[in-house]
């Protein structure tokens, strides 16, 4: 073969592996943009979030017809790959399915591989970026929130094992367990959504599963503010109060977005400084690089082995953080954080469960008592004045949109009274023709004592935010 033919050729082959990967290429795009078109639901009469062909019985019956042959083939083999699991599916319902249309294919092989290596009916939802939780009460009910709204679903489990298998999907990687002598569980996804698990006989309508689940780019300041979650000043005073290392406690009630305001607030946390997070399930998404998270871990079979979040708060304090944040504070740890707090810690950020700024103070000191320490109440409110600077509310209006609704701080003791004055505040002002939220953010017009200890910092404080 002369020089001109081997080039010819070579640039023939060439031609021939490009066309073929931009083939694959247009397969691959057609694949995601049908998976994603599949996967979003509509919402239909009654308030019904619907997923297609999820309750088509003949189109179930053949794809849990294919689930249980192709999984057969499967256990005989030694090594599985998602491309085997395809091939194998394809195969079967070529041959034992002719009728079945290739959109109708591709639904099949999805919500197949999802239900052998994902989490089967649940996976819809999940990828769903418009659902912001699921609810699963027992094998034929689940609810989702959408926009704040509550729907349910025509999405079913097959029945109470179908379900038990989920869930044992999710915890068995984190080490945790649900069964009958521990029959409630907290657990996480991949991506750091919550998921919280409670089985028969406690849960009397079969296995309840709840997940929270969190947005796949996690939400900055900005995205709050076009939510209408706070205004501008609010949102400058709270970054300068976290680079001013100013102890914060965020306060609101279930759902609120406690942990979502949590995520945004550690983004102002300067890049060299070393963070510490503790949680019961690590939820928590920091940008920063050097972050070290620590996650509780509930008792073993034998009820030993448990390590607390206080445990982890006491720990934390011997790894020279210069912040340490706790997703929550629920008991005894509470005690250790204030103590934090105020032994040079400053900068910390916790949660709290409260309707109120004033009601937070009050269960921190219930809280306190928790730790099993007799100490006196008075003791107890200096050591919570002397440690919180800022207390922010947060709560989750009827509409279902979330909002800060004050920003307090916490000023000292008057007596034997913790003294705290209001610097911002939303004002609700009633609802739309739309039942949406209308109302403002104001100031008080009160300029907080802790902006000295903000300039102290190296912070610039900008008064206009006051008045």
């Amino acid at each position: 073969m002369g020089l001109l033919e081997r080039i010819t050729t070579a640039n023939n082959e060439k031609e021939a592996q490009q066309k073929k990967e931009a083939i694959a290429a247009a397969e691959k795009e057609e694949q995601k943009n049908y998976s994603l078109k599949q996967t979003a639901g509509t919402v239909g009469a009654n308030d019904t979030y619907i997923i297609p062909g999820a309750d088509d019985e003949q189109f179930v019956a053949v794809q849990d017809e294919t689930h249980r042959e192709v999984t057969k083939v499967l256990a005989k083999q030694d090594e599985v790959t998602i491309d085997t699991i395809k091939s194998l599916i394809d195969e079967y319902l070529t041959e034992s399915h002719p009728e079945i249309n290739n959109t109708e294919k591709m639904t099949i092989t999805k919500n197949v591989i999802d239900e052998i290596v994902g989490l089967g009916p649940l996976e819809n939802l999940i990828n769903d970026d418009s659902v912001s939780e699921i609810m699963v009460n027992g094998a034929k009910q689940i609810y989702v929130e959408r926009k704040g709204k509550l729907l349910k679903t025509n999405v079913t489990f097959k029945n109470e094992e179908h379900v038990r298998r989920t869930i044992d999907r999710i915890v068995t990687p984190l080490g945790r367990r649900i069964d009958d002598s521990n029959p409630m569980v907290d657990a996480r996804l991949e991506d750091g959504s919550r998921v919280n698990a409670i089985m028969p006989p406690l849960a009397l309508g079969g296995t309840t599963i709840t997940i929270r689940k969190f947005s796949k780019k996690p939400l900055s300041v900005e995205n709050l503010k076009q939510f209408g979650s706070l205004s501008d000043d609010m949102a400058e005073f709270l970054e300068a109060a976290v680079r001013g290392k100013l102890n914060i406690l965020v306060s609101g009630g279930t759902g609120s977005g406690k942990t979502t305001l949590l995520n945004v607030l550690s983004a102002f946390i300067p890049s060299n400084e070393r963070i510490v997070t503790i949680e019961d399930a690590a939820e928590l998404r920091l940008m920063q690089e050097h972050v070290v998270t620590l996650e509780s871990r509930p008792a073993n079979l034998e009820g030993n082995g448990a390590i607390t979040i206080r445990d982890l708060v006491r720990n934390a304090l011997r790894m020279r953080p210069d912040r340490i944040i706790v997703g929550e504070v629920r008991g005894g740890e509470t005690l250790d954080m204030l103590q934090a707090m105020n032994t040079g810690h400053e900068g910390s950020i916790t949660t709290a469960h409260a309707n109120s700024a004033r009601d937070c103070l009050a269960r921190i000191e219930t809280m306190v008592m928790m730790a099993g320490m007799d100490l006196p109440v008075s003791a107890i409110r200096q050591q919570v004045a002397g440690a919180i600077d800022l207390i922010v509310q947060q709560a989750r209006l009827r509409d279902g949109s979330r909002k800060i609704t004050s920003i307090c701080e916490v000023t000292g003791m008057e007596g034997n009274t913790i003294t705290m004055q209001e610097i911002f505040k939303y004002r609700q002002e009633g609802y739309d023709e739309n039942n949406m939220s209308v109302g403002d953010f104001y100031s008080t017009g009160i300029r907080p004592k802790c902006c000295e200890k903000i300039t102290a910092s190296g912070v610039q404080v900008d008064d206009h935010w006051f008045f």
